[in-house]
């Protein structure tokens, strides 16, 4: 734990806490009654309530909405299931500035909806509701798909002989079976509503404004660090309180993952009602999913002779100190570096959090390495600049700063990739490898490292693909001669003109095709007890 508790502590905490004390300290003293005049404020209580209030009915319309799509991909085997699988994962790793955008296209001013029907929903609650789905549908289908699987399906059936109905056959016997697996999605779904930035702060206008949004606004635009800290010492409390309750769900439902091969539990579709299933979830990730990224291919298109790619390769716009389509090669070599990092700390953090003696301690950090998700990522890219400006880490003027704030976000994955793997190992493989004179490292190297080479490449690809997408922290300490896709992205949004917004769309377009290319290799790999979240 030595690595990745110094890793956490000197790349998280340090900066979170330097940032915080700068708002919060003046003069050498604490100003701890300003949470009470922060508070206070009408205002501030209204974004409060708003970041609730719309993270609750989220979740609820994302649970709603995916729930039938995880028993589709758990329990029917269908043409293109692998690729469809895929798709339903490339938003979540697309950036939230990608993700608003297109939505923005969709619903907006001259947007898809507007051009046919008339109809607008920007700086409305329902557009950022739906990008909200749209971004954690595949969290429920992977993470309550993946147990469903695994649901030995005989228990239901016997109940069903003994006399029991469908509906209480599901109710008594799989829905007890699948209810830690739903909560755990649930809260997941509701950390990464509740810190939800780019899809606000594009479809919100200035009418809506969540915790994650109003620190961005407080630090880059009012100046006031003040209310800035107080919001994220918030923000920081209840994302604690949410994943100290996601680890204990993550704890009560690993002892499903060794119940049946998932890969018997899948058939065809049989009868209407299957049929009609199916056809609805495949209806639904064509509207809700599919036509959103549609939207953004086609904006891309709308130059003729694919001219906003070509302009790609023009430096002379203004907006980058090098052509945009440096970004794309800047971005693949951070997130290879990325991945290197969170690989390392991830791995070991996850041996670790696996051995059957770890004490209350080691759980406890368990959800401590999810923060980084949840914690502000406007503070900790402001944290990066004011701590690590000094010998023997001042690495404001090094490349190698952006690839650490990535890792922060994929470190997280891996752990959650490896870990159930880890702990489903016979223990007894490993004695009985030792009692034959195998050392530490070879027990390692020829009992665990072939049992979980596959995870562990599914961490990597699941970190490459979120290093890819990585946006909140990264704005703030890229280089303007080494931009990322993402902040390429942004800057090419925030400045007028139809030429910058094609070009946005065309660099969105190149990100989603070199996700959707990782995740379906992640699908090539991965079996069915690992590689969900």
């Amino acid at each position: 734990m030595a690595l990745p508790v110094a890793f956490f502590a000197l790349f998280f905490a340090w900066p979170v806490a330097a940032i915080t004390a700068r708002g919060l300290k003046a003069d050498g003293t604490w100003h701890l009654g300003r949470f009470a005049e922060v508070l206070g404020r009408s205002d501030i209580r209204h974004v409060l309530w708003f970041t609730t209030w719309q993270a609750l009915a989220s979740t609820a319309l994302t649970l709603l909405i995916a729930l039938p799509a995880a028993w589709v991909f758990a329990r029917l085997e269908f043409p293109a299931k692998q690729v469809l699988r895929a798709v339903v994962t490339v938003p979540f790793v697309l950036p939230t500035v990608v993700v608003g955008t297109a939505f923005l296209a969709l619903v907006g001013h001259g947007g898809l909806l507007d051009e046919l029907w008339g109809v607008r929903l920007d700086t409305t609650v329902w557009a950022i509701l739906l990008a909200h789905v749209f971004f954690n549908y595949a969290v429920v289908v992977r993470t309550v798909g993946g147990l469903w699987g695994q649901l030995d399906p005989r228990q239901e059936e016997a109940a069903r002989m003994l006399g029991a109905s469908p509906l209480r056959a599901w109710r008594q016997v799989t829905l007890p079976a699948l209810a830690p697996a739903v909560a755990a999605a649930a809260l997941m779904v509701f950390l990464f509503t509740f810190t939800s930035f780019g899809v606000v702060q594009i479809l919100g206008g200035p009418t809506f404004s969540t915790l994650e949004v109003e620190i961005y606004r407080q630090t880059s635009e009012v100046f006031d660090l003040t209310t800035a800290a107080v919001l994220t010492l918030v923000q920081f409390a209840a994302v604690g309180a949410i994943l100290a309750v996601h680890a204990w769900t993550v704890r009560r439902r690993e002892t499903a993952l060794r119940l049946v091969d998932a890969s018997v539990t899948a058939r065809r579709p049989r009868g209407a009602g299957q049929w009609a299933l199916l056809g609805g979830v495949l209806a639904t990730v064509a509207l809700l999913l599919v036509l959103p990224l549609g939207v953004l291919v086609r904006r891309s298109l709308d130059a003729p002779g694919l001219g906003y790619y070509r302009a790609l390769t023009d430096a002379d716009g203004g907006t980058f100190l090098v052509a945009p389509l440096h970004a794309v090669w800047t971005s693949l070599e951070y997130a290879v570096a990325a991945t290197g990092i969170a690989l390392v700390v991830g791995a070991l953090a996850a041996a670790a959090l696996a051995r059957r003696d770890a004490g209350r301690l080691m759980r406890g950090f368990d959800a401590l390495l999810m923060l980084p998700l949840g914690v502000s990522a406007v503070t900790v890219g402001f944290g990066f600049l004011i701590a690590l400006d000094e010998p023997p880490l001042d690495l404001r003027q090094s490349w190698f700063l952006v690839p650490l704030a990535q890792a922060l976000v994929g470190a997280p994955f891996v752990v959650r990739t490896m870990l159930p793997v880890l702990r489903a190992v016979d223990t007894r493989l490993r004695e009985a490898a030792a009692v034959l004179g195998a050392s530490p490292w070879r027990v390692w190297r020829e009992v665990d490292l072939p049992l979980v080479r596959r995870a562990l490449l599914i961490a990597a690809g699941f970190a490459f693909a979120v290093s890819l997408g990585e946006f909140g922290a990264t704005v703030f300490i890229a280089r303007p001669d080494n931009p990322t896709l993402p902040v390429a992205v942004a800057r090419l949004l925030s400045r007028p003109g139809e030429l910058n917004y094609g070009q946005a769309m065309a660099l969105s377009t190149i990100l989603m095709v070199v996700c959707a290319a990782a995740l379906l290799l992640l699908e090539r790999l991965r079996t069915d007890r690992t590689g969900e979240f």
